[in-house]
């Protein structure tokens, strides 16, 4: 028995180093048997249901967590349960269903679902609008808004999201395999494909999918009972002063969002502390400070949202965090391994389909030439030379984003999209012919989106291109099902912010449900870059530049610390994203954490295997909530009751009040 054992650990030991072995007696499909249309149909439910997810997130606070897993869990899910239900029908001639298909559903998801964040709906292109330009507290000037329309967004999406696709299919060898970048989420993604597909693998989904599929409607029917109490500004448990109304007011409370308890068990310890720290570094300690200042460092009579009041501290807090690569060494600088069965096997299979690359190349130029023509005449600030000259520059931060994401899995498109804001925003400024600077912040939010466009997609492509090149499936099919995905999410997303935006009225308000805060930073960045740091209240510039030194301090002291030191440093760009929404979205989190790690401590292998599926499960049903939601919204339907909570001296006001008015 002790032998057969014995045996059994060293034949798992064994598949586990040589996962290609396991799968040595399948055959391959081709490209085009990859992508087939049942995995297409399947990718566009669930980019729709990851689209409303990411919208909403992005609406809120803008921190999304990685949803590959999700994606590829799903979509094994959805694939196997459809080729089982046309078996017991009777159907014969049935594909079976493969990892590399899998890996097609997994592409396309997070490519449809992916441009509801690269395409700005709560940063760069909301920014542009009039609800957010009031908010700034400028002077209003027609040439200056550009309020959210259907018919542009679509049109804009789709001349700018397919060329950072095109720009690194000639280094996709060099970053896969010369290089051997290891894109963290591309590979945690191909192991989890992998084993689904090996029978243990599948039995173990199966569990996977049902613990989801529980948290998913406890997460739905949570948001739909808390539904009944919002009939008001301020009401419902979002609005729960659990730490006292003093705390609430400094926006420290908990708001039983289920989405960032479920986030808060996806995202490391240390991210979420980071958060909360950077909450009461805040709105603790910072602004309380501050607002004492009114009067002498910024006037008293200004509008709450003016960027030259306490605003303007908020922002330039959150802007000043650099988003720094964490240094690991290029792959270039690794020991060479021995090339194992594996590398070999999947070496092959990549190279067997090529992309040519004078196809991307022409492509690239094509797509480039229809956009320097029609861009401008979506936003007239912007002019040709500025799409060219950002065309010009683009592959170069394209390859840039891409290799940094390889090493540390952060994507740095946002950081290159402020570039172009500052750039091309000053320089549209300083070109106008009237010398009013009029258009500039338009011009420099339209560089933005047409920056991140590409810089983004070229990551997301890159890591699919590594999910891909470990599950064997073709670079072709890989390139295809992230062209099909982003086509479906230049539909998909403005689609469902469109519902947003009619559905709830006071999107982008602050205190609003869905304050889109990033959207008002974008603007004031914009602002900043036309006129100039003198509209700055008075010693926030210096404030900026003590929390950026302060910021590259801290990403040093981690680089030059040792794994165990720094684990225990926080991380400046999460501590900055609190800075202005405060910190209960920190909270949240801290609370999933904290489930994680007293699940990790009593039972740390059910925790591995289930947590991420919780934590999906959590995320999805409070997310997908949001479109019944906004349906009873359009419909007129409000909710009946407004739970809010009051102090005892304003409860006794309210009854003395009560009892003098008339009764009938």
């Amino acid at each position: 028995m002790a032998r057969r054992r014995a045996q059994e650990e060293d034949d798992d030991d064994e598949a586990e180093e040589s996962v290609e072995q396991v799968f040595e007696g399948r055959e391959v499909p081709g490209w085009r048997e990859q992508v087939t249309a049942r995995a297409l149909a399947v990718s566009a439910l669930l980019g729709a249901m990851f689209s409303v997810i990411v919208m909403k997130l992005n609406l809120t606070t803008g921190i999304i967590p990685s949803l590959n897993v999700s994606a590829g869990l799903l979509g094994f899910f959805l694939l196997t349960s459809w080729t089982k239900l046309l078996a017991q029908a009777g159907f014969t001639g049935v594909m079976p269903f493969t990892r590399q298909e899998n890996t097609v559903v997994q592409t396309c998801v997070v490519a449809c679902s992916g441009i509801a964040f690269s395409g700005g709906f709560g940063s760069y292109m909301f920014a542009m609008s009039e609800r957010i330009s009031e908010q700034s507290g400028e002077t209003w000037d027609p040439h200056n808004i550009k309020n959210p329309g259907l018919g542009w967004m679509i049109g804009f999406l789709f001349i700018v999201s397919f060329l950072g696709l095109f720009s690194v299919v000639p280094l996709r060898k060099i970053m896969i395999i010369d290089y051997k970048l290891i894109y963290p989420s591309g590979t945690a993604t191909a192991h989890l494909i992998n084993s689904f597909h090996t029978p243990q693998g599948a039995k173990l989904a199966k569990r996977q999918v049902k613990t989801l599929g529980k948290f998913f409607a406890g997460s739905f029917a949570w948001g739909f009972f808390q539904w009944f109490y919002t009939a008001g500004e301020g009401c419902g448990f979002m609005s729960f002063p659990t730490l006292g109304l003093e705390a609430y007011r400094q926006k420290f409370f908990f708001d039983f969002s289920a989405t960032y308890v479920g986030v808060g068990m996806i995202c490391p310890y240390l991210v979420n502390a980071s958060v909360l720290l950077g909450g009461v570094v805040s709105w603790g300690i910072m602004w309380p400070l501050i607002e004492q200042k009114k009067g002498d460092w910024y006037p008293a009579d200004l509008k709450p949202s003016s960027l030259r009041g306490i605003v303007g501290y908020r922002v330039r807090g959150m802007m000043s965090e650099p988003t720094l690569p964490i240094s690991g060494g290029g792959g270039e600088s690794l020991p060479a391994a021995e090339e194992t069965f594996d590398d070999r096997r999947r070496t092959e299979l990549f190279l067997k389909d090529q992309i040519p690359n004078t196809l991307a190349l022409s492509a690239y130029l094509v797509i480039a030439v229809v956009s320097i023509a029609t861009v401008p005449h979506i936003f007239h600030q912007l002019r040709w030379y500025h799409v060219a000259a950002s065309y010009v520059i683009a592959p170069v931060l394209a390859f840039c984003n891409a290799y940094g994401c390889g090493l540390t899995d952060w994507s740095l498109a946002t950081t290159y999209g402020k570039l172009a804001i500052f750039t091309v925003g000053a320089w549209a400024a300083a070109s106008d012919p009237d010398g009013s600077g009029s258009g500039g912040i338009i011009a420099g939010l339209a560089a933005c989106g047409v920056m991140i466009g590409i810089v983004s997609t070229a990551s997301d492509l890159t890591q699919d291109f590594k999910t891909g090149y470990m599950t064997l499936a073709s670079p072709r099919s890989m390139f295809v099902s992230q062209v099909i995905g982003t086509a479906m999410g230049c539909v998909v997303a403005p689609s469902v912010f469109w519902l947003f935006y009619n559905a709830f009225r006071d999107i982008g308000l602050p205190g609003s449900e869905y304050p889109s805060p990033n959207a008002l930073v974008y603007r004031n960045m914009a602002i900043l870059g036309v006129q100039g740091l003198g509209s700055l209240p008075r010693h926030c510039l210096h404030l900026c530049i003590a929390f950026f030194a302060a910021a590259i301090a801290i990403n040093l002291a981690r680089d030059l610390a040792g794994a165990r030191a720094a684990a225990y440093i926080p991380l400046p760009m999460a501590m900055a994203i609190p800075f202005y929404l405060g910190p209960y979205f920190g909270i949240d989190m801290c609370i999933g954490s904290l489930v994680r790690l007293v699940w990790d401590r009593l039972d740390p292998a059910r925790a591995k295997a289930f947590a991420r599926p919780v934590a999906s499960g959590l995320i999805c049903g409070d997310g997908i909530w949001t479109v019944p939601q906004s349906v009873l919204a359009l419909a007129g339907v409000k909710p009946p009751i407004c739970m809010k909570f009051l102090s005892r001296t304003a409860n006794a006001k309210a009854l003395m009040c009560h009892t003098l008015l008339p009764h009938k």
